[in-house]
């Protein structure tokens, strides 16, 4: 059995899988899924939001350990998630058995405008310093990061549950948002296998980013063509279905 740990990105957390849990159970047979919050987000909300993607790191590795799961792990990250991955396969790098990176742009390998798209990052700072009710917040994040709302209807309302249930702190979101702002990756690409994987029609972040990290590191890389920002929401069976595929490749014969 092989031990798949999940982080979500910028101020969401483990119930944002939804469904794709199970379909990467269904892809995967043997995987024992363990998805983790990061401080601040979900569970954790009353957690302070580390200022550093590494100390988000460290707190993924205790908070395994706490829970009695021991490496090696395989992780499947997006966005922040996959920056705190990143970093941990570069400090930790025995830990990790392998890495699927989606829709995650890093210094120094991309400019801040490709990173967090302009328009975007005009939306997230206003939304997080001016959001009036959890309904707006919700409805934008889900327009950013989805192209295929029809698809899943009942997600915003899940969204809105979840968010009252366990709020985020506006100072939380900006420590993250900073945190992933500041975090430089290393020039070489870190020990573990990687996959990335990418959305062509991404409104937060330029696939351009994944590409060049791709072709930095020379790894691969599989693009949706429709998909937004949320992946795995838009379209759940392809990026499960990618990484059936990639672990077969790279199985021994």
């Amino acid at each position: 059995m092989s031990t798949w740990v999940l982080l979500r990105g910028l101020t969401r957390e483990s119930r944002h899988w939804g469904g794709f849990a199970q379909t990467l159970r269904e892809q995967v047979p043997d995987a024992r899924l363990v998805p983790l919050d990061l401080p601040g987000n979900g569970r954790l909300n009353a957690l302070r939001t580390p200022r550093s993607v590494e100390e988000m790191a460290e707190f993924a590795r205790a908070e395994l350990r706490r829970q009695g799961v021991a490496p090696p792990y395989h992780v499947l990250a997006m966005s922040l998630g996959a920056m705190v991955t990143v970093a941990w396969s570069r400090d930790h790098p025995q830990e990790l058995a392998a890495c699927v990176l989606i829709n995650t742009s890093l210094r120094p390998f991309s400019p801040f405008t490709h990173r967090l798209r302009p328009a975007s990052a005009v939306t997230l700072l206003r939304l997080m310093l001016l959001a009036r009710t959890d309904r707006e917040w919700e409805e934008t994040i889900l327009r950013m990061t989805s192209r295929h709302r029809e698809r899943h209807p009942a997600v915003l309302d899940d969204w809105l549950a979840w968010r009252r249930e366990n709020p985020v702190a506006r100072a939380n979101a900006l420590r993250q948002l900073l945190a992933a702002a500041r975090f430089r990756a290393p020039l070489a690409k870190p020990e573990p296998p990687m996959l990335i994987l990418a959305s062509a029609q991404d409104a937060l972040v330029d696939p351009r980013c994944s590409r060049q990290l791709a072709s930095r590191w020379g790894v691969a890389i599989a693009e949706h063509a429709s998909a937004g920002h949320d992946l795995p929401l838009d379209d759940g069976p392809w990026v499960a279905a990618q990484v059936r595929d990639w672990l077969a490749r790279a199985a021994p014969p």
